[in-house]
């Protein structure tokens, strides 16, 4: 990214007012700001726009890759259940994990509920925060608020007053006092909840207040008011996060109210409550409405809300393209500035430069032009923000009214009693530039002082790469007619294979590897769980095929020996195709995954990807942890941590699928526990781990349930006409990791447990069907056929294979399944042996 891979940014000013502080960046690296500006702001033209902490402005870029996310995929109702549907239901959720990301936390710690905008998120608080009411029995809670908070913090006091719960404003120098002060005396034993509301950043003057007030006040080290009880945290950060970063890992406020066009000026009207998982079962809910009920009866008071905090919240179906336009925004911000800390540093230069000029500006007199209200003398961004407010003043000290905004806005009530009732406010954004702050100051020359020329605004000392501003090598210092108290300075790996692929067609296993390793025995023998071993020591039960799929729904990698991890087939469902929104794609959306064939060579610690003409491109097994930068993904409503495997694999899938693609790896460190299913206890000591399969570690199909599927698909329908299905095609379709030659068809459905060599596996259940199952996995046409006839023959549910996990797995030594391994299946306890033939009942023997 050009901002992130370049120098911070170019130093706006050769000095500081303070030499200690930090020196500050202007625009972003490499790149022209102007340039930038002309590319993605050309509509300024001609404009200057000072109203940032309004709604700042969306680049050009975004808006053209968001439309064209738009004409490129069909997004539907997330509440509903169809591909579409769940397209956009998982890039709403990928979109949640960017925006954690984006504020330096997680879904650990917190959730993202969407809302209308910040103001709607502060509602949200003000109505499901657990008030206890004052009463005989209690002094009940308080609700205190910062009296420099938005109108939309102050406006929740009209919610505590209608509960009898106490609202009180505090100024921030009682705060500040108060911190000095240190604890006073509480009661650690009281647990009646109280609120606290401050700005991380005044939307007024742009000062910015101490994030640490957060773990100071939550643990008690300083209280608004002395009142016993457990205190809770809103961190009002709406005007604070659209020009820098907050890192809620350090700073774990409650609740996180903010708006996300005053980030990326689009889209409008969309916000978030950000809130942490500590505090979240507190929150009360009354309301219910489309999608936050798992069920309720109209006739009666029967409701259950849905499992999740923000599907309980989000009332009705959200604005999901307008969610789906924020990874749009957070994409552009980040390519374009290379990040929020340098959206810091460059809009507090500017802000900082204009302070001091506008500041120093002096009427012939020595009366000052204008009242700036700050009060922090715009020392450093850790302070101030990029506001400025100001009154003008006549040369008498007199406040000029501005007739904008009164007491309603829009009226004529500028003054009253020679008191403003309003002031004027500026703010700078992420493409503001120097040129935007000297216009502004030549204006209020202009204006006050009267000279269209004779007095100039004051210039920067930096090669800024503006036209207009003076070079690093320009000797002139040119400064207002009158300078006042302010000088003009303001100041960024080690398995081993068991097998190599080859151009042929035939897969032989290489033996490199230590023999199959031998499980210790840690579970009840068949004969301890009262259930049979199908046929003796030499049953007809054994191993015919064994495929493991390293990307996620492309073609299958058959092996005849291959290792086992803690995961399942080393490196089975290790990777997966993700598209430009980081959603994982399947065969369901994207047919021609299957056309993609990798093989992986133990050896070189490579996975080599081939596809119909295109060139074979390798990837390495295993990330590089020093250069991997880990993201959450998301697997069948599972949290991952994935990384990318790089450009140069992208720009081959993206060829291949002609839209933008990524590959990503289940990070090494990531363990995503299974659940449980089926009715199945979690065996004691043991936590089944999966990789980026949907159920199961393995899925198992028989032979002689596909025969069976087989012999009917190739009867003759309605019409008389054949359609022929190989037993090949049958197998391949169902993408099972272990194929075994039955005896009967479906007979599998009937086990709990089984045995291969020395490994042991519980069955889990039957693995039920989708329409993947119509896709022809060695052309990727579709055929609706399998799944109508195995919908018929089944006469329940589509199920087709069964799951596994293992039981035990000892990991000490390598462990391995291969093609002709014996299979002991045991049978599920409640099933009758004399429902079975005589051949096949049981017989209580040890594997």
């Amino acid at each position: 990214m050009a901002g992130a891979a370049a120098e911070s940014g170019r130093e706006l000013f050769p000095g500081s007012r303070d030499p200690s502080a930090p020196r500050l960046a202007y625009g972003y690296g490499q790149g022209s700001l102007r340039e930038l500006r002309a590319r993605e702001f050309s509509r300024l033209a001609g404009t200057v726009y000072l109203d940032h902490a309004g709604a700042t402005l969306f680049s050009q870029s975004q808006l053209e890759s968001f439309t064209s996310d738009l004409m490129e995929n069909t997004y539907g109702n997330p509440h509903s259940q169809n591909i579409s549907s769940k397209l956009t239901h998982d890039t709403v959720e990928q979109v949640r994990y960017r925006i954690l990301a984006h504020f330096h936390t997680t879904a650990e710690d917190y959730t993202v509920i969407f809302t209308a905008g910040s103001t709607a998120a502060l509602k949200l608080v003000a109505e499901a925060f657990p008030w206890v009411s004052q009463g005989p029995e209690s002094s009940g809670s308080r609700f205190c608020y910062l009296t420099d908070s938005h109108t939309s913090v102050v406006g929740m006091r009209n919610v505590t007053m209608a509960i009898n719960v106490i609202s009180t404003p505090v100024r921030p120098e009682d705060l500040w006092s108060a911190e000095e002060r240190g604890a006073s005396a509480s009661n650690p034993d009281c647990q009646l909840p109280h609120l606290f509301c401050y700005p991380a950043q005044s939307n007024f003057s742009g000062v910015r207040y101490p994030l640490s007030w957060i773990e100071e006040v939550k643990s008690g080290r300083l209280r608004p008011v002395s009142t016993p009880g457990k205190w809770f945290v809103l961190l009002d950060a709406a005007s604070y996060v659209s020009t820098s970063p907050l890192d809620l890992s350090a700073h774990q406020a409650d609740f996180v109210p903010i708006s996300f066009y005053k980030i990326f000026g689009f889209p409008t009207g969309l916000g978030a409550l950000l809130v942490h998982n500590r505090a979240a079962p507190l929150l009360r809910k009354t309301y219910f409405g489309g999608g936050t009920a798992s069920a309720y009866l109209a006739g009666e008071d029967f409701y259950i809300p849905r499992q999740s905090v923000a599907q309980r919240f989000e009332d009705g179906t959200i604005s999901f393209l307008d969610v789906i336009a924020l990874k749009h925004g957070f994409d552009t911000l980040e390519r374009l500035t290379g990040g929020m800390e340098n959206i810091k540093q460059h809009t507090f230069t500017l802000a900082q430069y204009t302070y001091v000029a506008l500041s120093s500006l002096q009427y012939p007199n020595g009366a000052p032009v204008v009242r700036i209200y700050s009060d922090s003398e715009f020392s450093s961004p850790e302070v101030q923000g990029p506001i400025i407010n100001f009154n003008v003043l006549d040369d008498k000290g007199n406040i000029i009214g501005y007739s904008q905004a009164g007491h309603v806005c829009g009226d004529n009530m500028d003054l009253i009693d020679g008191q403003p009732t309003g002031s004027v406010r500026i703010s700078f954004g992420y493409m503001s530039t120097l040129d935007d702050a000297q216009a502004f100051l030549r204006f209020i020359i202009d204006t006050r002082l009267h000279s269209s020329g004779d007095w100039p605004v004051p210039q920067a000392h930096a090669d800024t790469g503006e036209t207009g501003a003076p070079s690093a090598d320009s000797q002139a210092d040119v400064t207002p007619a009158v300078m006042g108290r302010h000088s003009l300075s303001p100041q960024e790996d080690a398995l081993t294979g068991s097998r190599v692929w080859n151009n042929s067609s035939t897969v032989n296993a290489v033996p490199v590897a230590p023999p199959v390793c031998d499980v210790a025995r840690t579970q009840p023998t068949p004969s301890e769980k009262a259930a049979g071993v199908l046929e003796g020591a030499l049953g007809p039960h054994v191993v015919t095929n064994l495929y493991l799929y390293p990307i996620k729904s492309c073609a299958a990698f058959e092996v005849t020996r291959w290792p086992v991890g803690n995961q399942g087939l080393l490196y089975d469902r290790s990777w997966m195709v993700v598209n430009h929104n980081g959603v994982c794609l399947s065969q369901k959306q994207e047919p021609r995954l299957c056309l993609i064939q990798p093989f992986i060579d133990l050896r070189q610690r490579i996975m080599v990807i081939k596809a119909k003409g295109m060139e074979p491109i390798e990837v390495p097994l295993e990330e590089n942890s020093e250069r991997t930068q880990i993201r959450q993904s998301r697997v069948c409503a599972d949290r991952v941590s994935t990384y990318d495997c790089g450009e140069k694999i992208s720009s081959w899938l993206s060829t291949f699928f002609g839209r933008p693609c990524h590959l990503i790896k289940q990070s090494s460190n990531s363990q995503r526990n299974a659940k449980k299913k089926h009715g199945k206890d979690q065996l004691p000591g043991t936590m089944a781990t999966l990789s980026l399969v949907n159920e199961a570690q393995y899925l198992l199909i028989n032979t002689s349930s596909i025969l069976e599927l087989h012999r009917q698909l190739n009867t003759s329908d309605e019409n008389g006409k054949d359609e022929l299905f190989s037993v090949k095609d049958l197998s391949l379709r169902f993408r099972a990791n272990i194929i075994i030659n039955g005896k009967r068809a479906f007979e599998e459905e009937k086990w709990d447990e089984i045995s291969i060599g020395s490994l042991r596996f519980q069955v889990l259940g039957p693995c039920h069907r989708c329409q993947m199952i119509c896709i022809d996995q060695q052309t990727g046409q579709r055929n609706q056929h399998v799944f109508q006839k195995l919908s018929e023959s089944r006469e329940t549910k589509v199920n087709f294979g069964m799951y596994l996990m293992h039981t035990s797995l000892d990991l000490s030594s390598p462990c391995f399944l291969s093609v002709g391994s014996q299979v002991l299946p045991v049978l599920k306890e409640n099933v009758e042996g004399h429902d079975l033939p005589a051949s096949e009942k049981h017989q209580d023997v040890t594997s």
